[in-house]
């Protein structure tokens, strides 16, 4: 049975998440919804990792099987007259039969986007953060440059989280300042439960309440309660996933 490869982007707002619940809309409710009203039936439907509701993403892969003469192009075009505006097929590749959207990740990348004004914009509401403090971009990039590496990240991960190895390797981490938009841009070879949020929310604290080398001590100290706050979903994004098979 021929296998799949959706590269999805969907904007988060309006979705519970992408992993299915029984109450809520949800990114693979969608999905899972029209691939059947496509394909009748398919199998080993498969998202590269979960979200949380109201983040969105730029790049979010999806693996699936299914009997059909389609090709690429035809099974994108049938799956975006399909579903709703918040949420599109770019691209669909036909990948081996044993690849997994989740378990064939080699690293993922996400983006959290800042709004620095002192007025909100309508156009912004719940698509980034928003921000009167323009920090100070030196200090911001040489508290990220030290999350860099292979750490035990337990002091940024959300508190309950019932993942039992918190060690990940990020690849890059930093900001950028595009107008009045600052980026936090972040890849990494795994994330535990809202452990970009909290970086950003720790990073953010970094000009105001503590010098950037506080960063080193939050990470050996092991502990959520030495790291900053949560930031909103909002302004989370999955910006891209990376593969070595395709």
């Amino acid at each position: 049975m021929p296998k799949f490869l959706l590269r999805i982007q969907f904007d988060g707002r309006n979705f519970c998440g992408s992993q299915m619940q029984k109450n809520g809309r949800t990114v693979q409710g969608e999905l899972r919804r029209t691939l059947g009203r496509i394909f009748g039936t398919f199998s080993d439907l498969a998202g590269c990792s979960r979200t949380d509701s109201g983040v969105h993403a730029l790049d979010y892969c999806v693996s699936f099987a299914a009997e059909t003469r389609m090709d690429c192009s035809m099974i994108q075009k049938a799956l975006n007259a399909n579903l709703s505006a918040d949420l599109a097929v770019v691209q669909v590749l036909l990948v081996p039969e044993n690849f997994h959207a989740r378990y064939d990740v080699v690293s993922k990348e996400y983006v959290y986007r800042i709004r620095i004004s002192p007025v909100r914009s309508p156009f912004w509401e719940g698509l980034a953060l928003q921000d009167v403090y323009s920090a100070d971009l030196g200090q911001l990039n040489r508290g990220a440059s030290l999350l860099v590496g292979t750490h035990d990240f337990s002091s940024f991960m959300a508190a309950g989280s019932k993942i039992t190895d918190p060690v990940r390797t990020v690849v890059s981490a930093g900001f950028e300042r595009n107008g009045d938009l600052l980026l936090f841009r972040v890849r990494a070879d795994g994330f535990l439960y809202h452990m970009v949020r909290i970086m950003v929310g720790t990073l953010l604290a970094v000009p105001r309440k503590y010098p950037a080398e506080q960063i080193r001590l939050i990470l050996q100290g092991k502990n959520r309660k030495l790291a900053g706050p949560t930031a909103p979903a909002c302004g989370l994004y999955l910006e891209h996933v990376f593969y070595d098979r395709i």
